[in-house]
């Protein structure tokens, strides 16, 4: 087992069984020593989407937790893409797209559901890298968060 995967269950964290994409794009994809991860939407443990506009349908609270959710799908994609999670350097970048009316200030709040995920997982050196986090007027589906993240390898 690696550090990582020791690490996720020592924090009580369960991988996703993520579902099949439906568009033309791929999930993963390594340029050079760098991990790029297609956007991940926030998905419940069995498998459904959490949907909603926070600030509106859903809770500062809630778009925290679908946040995680995203890290957590994220990071389910990482291990099936390169094996070993053991492998991740560092955290390079964060592109959080959060769900929300268009009077929402919350962006940065919501999106440290998967900041402090990372930082948990892989550790504040390796786990803390660049971050956007902005306002969508809608997301596919109607989920609640969409991350896309950048790994160093």
């Amino acid at each position: 087992m690696s550090k990582i995967d020791a690490k996720l269950q020592e924090l009580g964290y369960s991988l996703l069984e993520m579902p099949p994409s439906k568009g033309l794009f791929k999930r993963c994809l390594t340029v050079g020593n760098l991990l790029y991860v297609s956007g991940h939407v926030s998905i419940a443990n069995d498998g459904t989407p959490i949907q909603g506009k926070i600030g509106a349908d859903l809770s500062l609270e809630e778009g925290k937790a679908a946040a995680r959710q995203c890290a957590l799908g994220i990071i389910s994609s990482v291990k099936e893409h390169i094996g070993d999670l053991d492998k991740v350097k560092q955290l390079v970048k964060l592109l959080v797209l959060v769900n929300c009316p268009t009077d929402y200030t919350q962006h940065p709040i919501v999106a440290n559901g998967c900041s402090e995920l990372f930082a948990e997982v892989f550790g504040t050196e390796a786990g803390i890298g660049t971050r956007s986090a902005f306002g969508a007027g809608s997301l596919p589906n109607n989920v609640a968060v969409e991350v896309e993240a950048v790994f160093e390898l």
